[in-house]
């Protein structure tokens, strides 16, 4: 099974989900992705894998949402082009398979998709 995580290894949740994944035998590709920012497109891929709202995706405590002027009521378009734009924004970790993704948060929530 291919696995990719997004991986902020400043993040304690992020080093949590990648040793469980590594303690299951699961080797994903490491993606760190403030270096590497996905692309509006494959947020938007991710997020139908999610089966979530964009804005279940972002970081609201950070300075770049109020910055952006984003709130509960943006639109998706304009989340997910705030998240390609400062990917800080990102919620982390997200696990993604084929098939499905999960935000990391807490850790254990990735066994439901490996």
């Amino acid at each position: 099974m291919d696995v990719t995580i997004w991986h902020n290894p400043r993040c304690s949740k992020s080093r949590q989900t990648l040793e469980l994944l590594r303690s299951r035998g699961v080797e994903p590709k490491v993606i760190e992705y403030l270096k590497m920012p996905p692309a509006a497109g494959e947020i938007r891929r991710v997020l139908a894998l999610l089966g979530r709202p964009a804005h279940d995706l972002v970081r609201t405590g950070e300075a770049a949402y109020r910055d952006a002027g984003l709130s509960r009521r943006s639109g998706e378009d304009e989340l997910v082009q705030a998240m390609f734009h400062h990917p800080v924004l990102i919620e982390r970790p997200v696990v993604i398979t084929g098939k499905a993704a999960v935000i990391g948060r807490p850790p254990e929530a990735v066994l439901t998709i490996i």
